[in-house]
């Protein structure tokens, strides 16, 4: 019988090596799956490579992995949003490099490694620094530069359900990057809010199928005014 399903998040993350890059959707503070990522910095995994949209906030989740010493470097499009005082202390420190990747080209770069793709040829950023030392090719008159695939070994993704397949349904906003960032990894870890019975999911509603899915762990949402 096909089940998915840890235990714990300290079980959904077990495995990660030094060194591994790690897929973290998310816009701002939506579909981050913060659990996971406070897994895997108790986990102890360290010199991470972490693809992400934002840099992390205050002192949990990403961030916590960037105050804690264990990124070496983040992929990331807005690194200065939210409270992104982590971020800018390693990385005025040093410890920190940054590629900044712009928005539509990190995502496309994941589904270029998902759809097993050599790579694209973008007019985003060419003539800029961050083309420097990228192929670059006159296309129609106009520049392009050329960006390569970006594959993670994990994604840490979030979504509001799944069914004990791995089949995956977000709520509103937080797919964002999800579904694209779970095709793109070797391993893909999600935490879900809720998990229903075999059937009980849209078959035209499912964002992910389960095939993409290695492991998930169930985390339900506290509602307003309950104990921490």
């Amino acid at each position: 019988m096909i089940d998915k399903r840890v235990k714990t998040t300290a079980d959904a993350v077990a495995g990660v090596r030094d060194g591994a890059t790690v897929l973290v959707p998310g816009f701002g503070a939506v579909g981050v799956a913060d659990n996971l990522l406070d897994a895997l910095h108790d986990q102890g995994a360290k010199e991470l490579t972490i693809v992400a949209n934002n840099s992390g906030n205050g002192d949990y989740g990403l961030a916590r992995l960037i105050n804690s010493g264990r990124v070496r470097k983040v992929i990331c499009s807005y690194p200065r949003s939210g409270d992104y005082s982590a971020f800018l202390k390693a990385y005025r420190a040093k410890t920190l490099e940054l590629e900044l990747v712009p928005q539509g080209t990190i995502s496309e770069r994941m589904r270029c490694a998902a759809a097993g793709l050599g790579g694209f040829f973008s007019p985003v950023s060419a003539g800029t620094k961050l083309a420097e030392g990228k192929e670059q090719r006159m296309i129609d008159g106009k520049l392009h530069v050329f960006e390569k695939p970006l594959k993670g070994d994990i994604a840490l993704v979030k979504a509001a359900q799944a069914d004990r397949w791995g089949n995956l349904i977000y709520r509103k906003s937080a797919r964002n990057f999800n579904p694209i960032s779970a095709m793109a990894a070797d391993l893909t870890v999600v935490e879900v809010e809720e998990v229903v019975e075999l059937g009980a999911l849209d078959p035209e509603g499912v964002m992910t199928p389960g095939i993409f899915v290695d492991r998930f762990v169930v985390v339900p949402t506290k509602k307003a005014g309950a104990a921490a």
